[in-house]
C-alpha cells in the first residue's frame, strides 16, 4: 500500500509530504511483520524499519559466532537497534538517519568490515599521522576475517528497546533489557511512528 503522509522531511524540511509504501509478510520464525519505508522526492530520503505485529518487549539477542556456519544465520535489525560485537569493541548505535534491515551475520560483520575501511582509507590519506590508525584498522578486518572463517570466536548482540531486532537461530538467546540498560541506549531516529494495525485493510 502506498500513501502520502502530511509530514515534513526529516531532512529538508520539505513540506510536498512523504510517501510512505507498507508491505506485510511473513518472516519464518520471526512472524508477521510490517514493512515499513518512507520516502521523500525532493531530497531522496529514505527510511525503512520493520514492525512485527504482535508487541515485542524491550530485548537483547545474543549468538556466539564460533562456527562459520553460523554466516548465514537471518538477523533482522530495527532501526532502534545497537549491535554490538563485544570481544572486538565494536559497536553500531542508531543515529538519526538509522534504518532497519534484514540480512545475515556475514552481512552485518561486512558492514563492520566496510565502516573500519572507510576510517583506514581517510587514515591513509593522512599519511605517517594515520599510520596507527591504519595498523588497528587491518587489525579489527583481520580478526573480522577470522570470524567468518570460523578461525575466532565473538559475540554478536543486538540491543533494541522497542524489542523489534532478533537473531534467527536455535542457539541465539533472548533476555529482556532492564530499565538501567534501556535509559543507555540510543533510540533511534526521531520520526512518525505508526501501529502495524493502522494499515489492516
Amino acid at each position: 500500500m502506498e500513501s502520502e503522509l502530511d509530514y515534513p522531511c526529516p531532512i529538508c524540511n520539505s513540506d510536498n509530504g512523504l510517501i510512505l509504501n507498507v508491505h506485510t509478510s511473513e518472516i519464518p520464525y520471526f512472524g508477521e511483520h510490517t514493512e515499513m519505508t518512507m520516502i521523500c522526492n525532493e531530497c531522496g530520503w529514505r527510511h525503512t524499519d520493520f514492525i512485527p505485529s504482535e508487541g515485542k518487549k524491550p530485548s537483547a539477542w545474543s549468538l556466539v559466532l564460533n562456527n562459520s556456519n553460523l554466516m548465514t544465520t537471518r538477523v533482522i535489525r530495527s532501526s532502534s537497534c545497537t549491535v554490538r560485537i563485544v570481544e572486538l569493541g565494536l559497536e553500531v548505535e542508531p543515529g538519526d538517519n538509522a534504518t532497519g534491515y534484514i540480512s545475515n551475520v556475514e552481512g552485518v560483520l561486512n558492514r563492520f568490515s566496510d565502516a573500519i575501511g572507510m576510517i583506514q582509507r581517510g587514515a591513509m590519506r593522512d599519511g605517517d599521522e594515520g599510520l596507527e590508525t591504519i595498523e588497528s584498522c587491518q587489525e579489527l578486518i583481520d580478526k573480522i576475517s577470522k570470524v567468518k572463517a570460523g578461525e575466532e570466536s565473538v559475540e554478536l548482540l543486538l540491543l533494541d528497546p522497542n524489542g523489534h531486532s532478533q537473531i534467527l537461530h536455535e542457539k541465539a538467546t533472548s533476555t529482556e533489557l532492564s530499565e538501567e540498560e534501556i535509559a543507555a541506549l540510543a533510540t533511534g531516529p526521531q520520526i512518525p511512528i505508526f501501529n502495524s494495525s493502522e494499515f489492516e485493510e
